[in-house]
Order: C-alpha cells, then sequence, then structure tokens
C-alpha cells in the first residue's frame, strides 16, 4: 500500500512502531523493520553510547529503514542528532517538538524529520519549521497525551498542514487504518499494539497484564509526573495518586537517584532536564522530580517485571487486544484486513 508516508520514508507499509522507552529496543525494531513498517528506537532511556550501539545492531540485522525518537528537551539532544546523522539512520521522531535548528541540521544530512505532537498549533509549528511530517497522537494513546479524541484531533491536523500526517492514538487493526487513511492521514502510528507480540521483550508476567486489561482498566493520571499520563490503573497507581506531597518527594529523590546511576546523567544534567520540563508547564518541584523518576518507573515493569513496582503506559486499545503476534504475523493481518475492507467499500 503506497501512501506519502510510505514514499517519504521507503517502508512498505504505511504504519509506525512507536518509541517505547524500554521498550522499543533493537529487538523489537529490526523485527518490525523486516516486516515492512517503520521501526523507531527509543533512545530517551538509553545513554549515547547504547544509543549508538542499538543503531549499529539493527543495521547490522537489516537494510530495511528504521527511525530513532529523542527528547527534545534533553540536554544532549544535539549530540544524539549528531549520531543519528553519523550512523545514516532514516528518520527521527521527537516526543516534544524539536527547534528550527535541530530540524535543519537533520534535514541538511538528508535525514526525515517527523515529530509527534498532541495539538493543531503544534503541528502547524514544526509544518513552518521544515518538518516533513508529523505524527499526532489524540487522547487515547498511552504515555503523556493529551484530552482530544483522534477522530476530532486528526482531521484539524490534515487542514491545517500541507505535510504528511500519521495518526496516533487508538490504532491496532486494518478498519483502524482504513479510517485514518479516509481522514487524510499517510499511516498510522502504534505503540501499545507493537508492545503485545512476540518480538516485545516486555516480560511475560507484564504482557499477561495488558491482555487482562478492560477498556476501562486504562486510566490518565497526573500522580506520576504531574502531567496527564495514560497507563495501566494499578495498586501503584492509586497509592501514587493517593500520597502526599512528602511522601511523593522522598519516593521521587530515591528513583531519581537510581536513574542517575543507571543512566550515567549528572545531578546537574538531570537537573537541566528538570528546569526544561518544568518551563512552561506549571510544575512544582515534587513533580519535576517525579519526572525524572518516571524511567525508573517504566524500567521497573517493562524490564525487571515488576508490575508491583512500576507503572505500564497504555493506550486504550490494550482492551481490545487479546494475543501476542510477531510483529510479521501482525503487519501481514493489518494490511490483509484493510485491503479487504478497501476493497469492500461501494462505488460511487
Amino acid at each position: 500500500m503506497e501512501t506519502a508516508l510510505t514514499r517519504l520514508t521507503g517502508v512498505r507499509h504505511p504504519i509506525v512502531q512507536t518509541g517505547m522507552g524500554w521498550v522499543a529496543g533493537p529487538r523489537l525494531v529490526t523485527a518490525t523493520a523486516r516486516a515492512g513498517a517503520l521501526g523507531v528506537l527509543a533512545s530517551a532511556t538509553m545513554t549515547t553510547d547504547e544509543l549508538r550501539a542499538a543503531v549499529r545492531e539493527v543495521r547490522s540485522r537489516t537494510d530495511a529503514p528504521f527511525g530513532v525518537n529523542l527528547r527534545a528537551d534533553a540536554a544532549d539532544a544535539g549530540e544524539r542528532v549528531r549520531i543519528i546523522v553519523e550512523e545514516g539512520v532514516r528518520v527521527a521522531s521527537f516526543a516534544l517538538a524539536p527547534s528550527r535548528e535541530l530540524i535543519a541540521e537533520l534535514k541538511d544530512a538528508g535525514v526525515v524529520v517527523m515529530p509527534s505532537v498532541g495539538a493543531r498549533r503544534h503541528a502547524e509549528k514544526v509544518a513552518a519549521w521544515g518538518a516533513d511530517a508529523v505524527i499526532v497522537q489524540g487522547g487515547e494513546g498511552g504515555g503523556h497525551t493529551g484530552s482530544v479524541a483522534t477522530s476530532v484531533l486528526l482531521p484539524q491536523v490534515v487542514d491545517a498542514v500541507d505535510i504528511p500526517v500519521v495518526a496516533a492514538g487508538g490504532f491496532h487493526d486494518g478498519r483502524g487504518l482504513v479510517a485514518a487513511l479516509a481522514y487524510g492521514a499517510a499511516g498510522v502510528a502504534m505503540g501499545t499494539r507493537f508492545l503485545l507480540t512476540s518480538d516485545s521483550t516486555v516480560p511475560d508476567e507484564v504482557k499477561a497484564c495488558y491482555l487482562a486489561a478492560r477498556v476501562e482498566d486504562v486510566t490518565v493520571t497526573r500522580a506520576v509526573d504531574g502531567l496527564p499520563h495514560r497507563m495501566l490503573r494499578t495498586d501503584l497507581v492509586a497509592s501514587l495518586e493517593g500520597a502526599g506531597r512528602v511522601m511523593s518527594l522522598a519516593r521521587a529523590l530515591r528513583r531519581a537517584s537510581a536513574f542517575r546511576r543507571l543512566s550515567g546523567l549528572t545531578w546537574r544534567r538531570m537537573i537541566g532536564d528538570g528546569l526544561e520540563m518544568r518551563h512552561g508547564r506549571h510544575l512544582n518541584w515534587s513533580q519535576v522530580l517525579l519526572a525524572a523518576n518516571t524511567p525508573m518507573l517504566l524500567r521497573a515493569s517493562m524490564v525487571e517485571g515488576r508490575t508491583d513496582l512500576g507503572v505500564m503506559a497504555s493506550g486504550q486499545v490494550a482492551g481490545v487486544i487479546d494475543d501476542l503476534p510477531s510483529c510479521e504475523e501482525l503487519l501481514d493481518r493489518v494490511m490483509r484486513e484493510a485491503s479487504e475492507i478497501l476493497a469492500g467499500l461501494p462505488r460511487p
């Protein structure tokens, strides 16, 4: 199926596997790329050395195009951009809108720039700065998300910009792909659906929690880092929501310190990242530390399998997913469903 997304990135299917922290590593990205979609490495939870090694590992396993997701507000974002350029990565995506300068540096090197946004005005801004495409996530999506549903946000963005738009938030099958195309999107991006594949390295006991979840078990909370964060409702989430400021601050300090040791970041850099996160978002210092703590809460579940100690970011689609196909099986199924639906639509 050829769309503006496949032409821009060189993939066979108009589907993006999103850059999920601790989840989108070389194994999942390689499997996605081999199956014909755009796999995206999550670099925010990697050191720069780990990022370069991960890129080279994927490159050694497949010649298919893939991407890297960056945190635009990270203190070392420029260094990570240089790694992408030096290693010949095809696509750079961003969790937050990148600066005009970062976009220009990547485009000058021939890298496709595809930021993720959650509002029409943000899409208009990055398009004006030269972004090649934009991923727009509606409120159904996992992780940090907004309040506007994909079905409302997507057509707004399609009408507002003249670059390819990729729809995210609520997609998991061929019906969703056809619906996104009907809205004017060039493809879809999926996170939770790729997390729940046999190629995902997420521990089996964590996958079982996702498969057991109902739609109403996926909630949005500010208790983790002060920002709206969609995840599975667990006893830990409930305890965070009920904890006082002092207890939350103490927990955040302990886990932020652990993340500093694991990531190799200095306190100065972590504080710098915290200041960037705080800017314009009205977060108090306790919330800033909670934000710094989030990678450790995600790691506890996505790497260590500790569902009692970690959080599990999730899109609402977790409530309608009940199997663990390989990436190849998943993409074959999605594309077959989409083709059958398109062929069965009434002709004018």
